[in-house]
């Protein structure tokens, strides 16, 4: 395997493991009132997601800046790197990181009694706007003939898919009975 191919893999690793830990929250936290019976549950999710989605933000950012400076007219064109012209296109699409934060927010933000309705609008947003948008962006940035641009951009090594990884256990390791994770539903 190839630093790029490890780079790909590790991002569609990260967007599952979002989702799913996405939809165990939109179940759980969707249903019923669980007060504080899930509250490891809870932290560790919340934790998991600000954490991954975070990241994802930073990589929009950093997609935006090496979009910005392989603009046309630019020092740096893109016929000499080769990035994609459909990139600022998806970059801009709704359904961003940041978005999705605030969606989480007002999640977390409901009364226990009211948290149904916010949560699913999390998830569905997650599974239908975020999810999408990552894939393409991410399917049309595998187009890039270097692995500079990958790596500007990507900010994957082998510290941050173990911190993912043990971020996502800790969520795995307080799942409540009844609860699973799995990925990104669709309508």
């Amino acid at each position: 395997m190839n630093e790029s191919e490890i780079i790909r893999a590790q991002l569609a690793t990260e967007r599952v493991h979002a989702a799913q830990v996405a939809n165990a929250c939109a179940s759980l936290y969707g249903a019923a009132d669980t007060g504080e019976a899930h509250a490891p549950f809870r932290d560790a999710s919340v934790d998991y997601l600000v954490w991954v989605l975070s990241r994802f933000e930073q990589r929009d950012q950093l997609l935006a800046e090496l979009i910005e400076r392989n603009a046309p007219g630019s020092a740096h064109s893109a016929e000499q790197t080769g990035l994609p012209a459909e990139l600022a296109t998806l970059a801009a699409r709704a359904g961003t990181s940041r978005q999705a934060l605030t969606r989480l927010e007002a999640a977390l933000a409901a009364a226990p009694q009211t948290a149904r309705a916010p949560w699913q609008a999390f998830a569905q947003f997650f599974n239908t706007v975020w999810c999408p948008r990552r894939e393409a962006i991410e399917s049309e940035f595998a187009r890039l003939p270097r692995i500079a641009g990958w790596r500007a951009v990507c900010a994957v090594d082998a510290d941050s898919i173990l911190e993912e990884r043990a971020r996502y256990a800790r969520v795995a390791a307080q799942l409540p009975p009844g609860v699973t994770l799995v990925g990104a539903t669709r309508p």
